[in-house]
């Protein structure tokens, strides 16, 4: 199972509140340490593209989303993982779906749900005699898991996705 996250506290308990705050402050300082190092390290992103050559089609709970896809230089995604215990994960597989359709992407936060838009790619292998198959939410692709219909792989690599709009 992939999990980094922290269960939310109960805001009703008497130290909820403060550890919200602390949690939503370590947020916002993973997220500006991000921002920083794009803006001080030349070369930070690996292989930036411009414009929408680097807006993909992403799933959240079975709505479709455009994101912009830009994958970190590897110094920045060691200290990312390292120093941000709110990554959001991104699900891919990269061998596709039959007939070479692509697997589209599934995210696991949009900016109304836990957003932080710094991703860690996990890859999905489906599990023989499971036929690769498209999943549109993070709790179909966890399902998928439990099941032993796939396997998760921390991938290491870490992106700067943004969502951008929602596709009609």
């Amino acid at each position: 199972m992939v999990s980094r996250r922290k269960t939310k506290p109960n805001n009703k308990t008497k130290y909820g509140s403060n550890q919200t705050k602390i949690m939503k402050n370590n947020c916002f300082k993973g997220i500006g340490a991000a921002v920083l190092a794009l803006a001080l390290l030349p070369g930070a992103q690996a292989q930036t593209l411009k414009g929408n050559a680097s807006a993909i089609p992403a799933y959240y709970d079975h709505q479709l989303f455009t994101i912009q896809f830009v994958e970190f230089a590897p110094n920045v995604e060691k200290t990312l993982i390292q120093h941000n215990s709110g990554l959001n994960f991104i699900y891919q597989s990269d061998p596709g779906l039959p007939g070479g359709q692509p697997f589209i992407s599934v995210l696991d936060a949009i900016p109304t749900d836990g957003f932080n838009p710094i991703w860690e790619e996990v890859q999905i292998a489906f599990v023989p005699p499971n036929m690769p198959v498209q999943l549109f939410s993070d709790n179909e692709v966890l399902a998928a898991a439990m099941n032993n219909q796939i396997t998760l792989t921390l991938t290491g690599e870490v992106y700067w996705c943004p969502v951008v709009g929602q596709k009609p």
